[in-house]
């Protein structure tokens, strides 16, 4: 069984100075790994910016447009004890673009630091010395008050003045969660640099770092070799920081995270007509190989419910194809009036997992013994090995900032 994969099997040798603390200058400068059926499978070593030339012509690429909000508030209780409040996904409104507008109040579901030391009432935002726009923050008074507390994570409302949306709250009170293996706080070039060039919708507490290394040059030379460009949206939870700590996968649970699709998104994916489909990042693949199972759920259920995170493998299998899948699932959306449709997913993608929708995978470098890696693994199979060893001992750099590969399926 899946179930019993044990996460040691998929460690490796990750000396501290390979992993990438700052980007490069220039984002497509990063090296690009190439390991597909063109380079032998043997991995070969090239720059970023030739990706569009290495693409299938005519193929699909798909991007994840998702935008890293500044997650991260500080607050001061009367006795001096700082606590920070990192914002998850909304509650209340629970629409991300919603709660986004919000011009008075709004509640998070949250992780809180230094919790021990916050038992009730209201916290009035942190001011430091390097506090932007110090008058700003003076105007707006912002409070945060603890509505729930959890375990891991907890409920907290939040209530300002100015008539500001939260959006531009948190524009001016946040910092940015750049990933905890930086062993680095948050610094001014970590707003633009943590963010793809064509992020556009808020919601993500990690950047879908396989983007990051793309400019408006990459994307022109996609369009005039007549690759389509597509956009999904998945927001980024703070569970992919997570490690495994089970001794075997079945033991680990997958976080939840909400997408988006257009029905015209699916449409092209269902007519495709063989054309080979590229996912940037592996926020892309999950989503995409989600609509699969949600039009298994149209066919069986009526309707699409959240993909948990053990679905794929249940024994007796899906005979269904992607486009009787794609079928119901517009279908669906026809019958609801839907032109988004709205989702989450908990899938967990390892070795055993069928690929029903990518051909090719742009991603970066991931920490041993993660659920990433495991992924790449189901991917190209052991061929992993042989990536991540040609990798460090060509000097490619690891993990959100790091270098890049394009990968094909096995």
């Amino acid at each position: 069984m899946v179930q019993d994969i044990r996460i040691d099997s998929y460690d490796y040798p990750l000396p501290e100075e390979r992993i990438a603390r700052y980007p490069l200058a220039q984002r497509d400068d990063s090296k690009l790994l190439v390991y597909t059926d063109s380079s032998g499978r043997v991995p070969e070593n090239r720059k970023f910016r030739e990706l569009p030339d290495i693409l299938p012509e005519k193929s699909l690429i798909v991007f994840n447009e998702t935008k890293v909000v500044p997650a991260r508030l500080f607050f001061k209780k009367d006795t001096g004890a700082l606590i920070e409040i990192f914002c998850l996904e909304p509650v209340s409104p629970s629409d991300y673009q919603l709660c986004f507008a919000s011009t008075s109040s709004c509640s998070w579901k949250v992780i809180i630091g230094n919790a021990k030391r916050w038992k009730n009432g209201s916290l009035k935002l942190f001011l430091g010395e390097d506090a932007p726009q110090h008058d700003f923050l003076d105007e707006i008074s912002l409070e945060a008050s603890l509505v729930e507390r959890g375990g891991e994570t907890s409920v907290v409302s939040f209530s300002w003045k100015g008539g500001y949306s939260f959006s531009q709250v948190l524009g001016h009170a946040g910092r940015i969660p750049i990933p905890p293996y930086l062993k680095r706080d948050t610094e001014p070039l970590d707003l633009e640099r943590y963010q793809t060039w064509y992020a556009r919708l808020e919601g993500s507490v990690a950047a879908p770092t396989a983007g990051l290394h793309f400019t408006q040059r990459e994307l022109d030379a996609i369009d005039a070799r007549g690759i389509t460009r597509m956009n999904l949206c998945l927001h980024v939870g703070a569970g992919t920081f997570l490690p495994v700590k089970s001794e075997t996968i079945g033991d680990h649970e997958m976080h939840s995270e909400p997408f988006s699709v257009s029905r015209a998104f699916l449409t092209a994916l269902r007519d495709r007509d063989g054309r080979p489909v590229t996912a940037v990042g592996t926020t892309s693949t999950r989503c995409l190989e989600s609509l699969y199972y949600l039009g298994v759920h149209c066919i069986e259920r009526g309707a699409p419910e959240v993909v948990e995170q053990w679905e794929p493998y249940r024994e007796e299998g899906y005979a269904y194809s992607l486009e009787e899948a794609l079928s119901a699932l517009l279908s669906y959306m026809d019958s609801a009036g839907l032109k988004e449709l709205d989702s989450r997913t908990r899938i967990i993608i390892v070795p055993g997992f069928r690929f029903r929708v990518i051909d090719y995978l742009v991603t970066n470098f991931h920490q041993p013994k993660s659920t990433l890696l495991l992924l790449i693994s189901a991917f190209v199979g052991e061929g992993w090995r042989d990536i991540y060893r040609f990798a460090l001992d060509n000097g490619f750099r690891f993990l959100s900032y790091g270098d890049s590969s394009l990968l094909q399926k096995v």
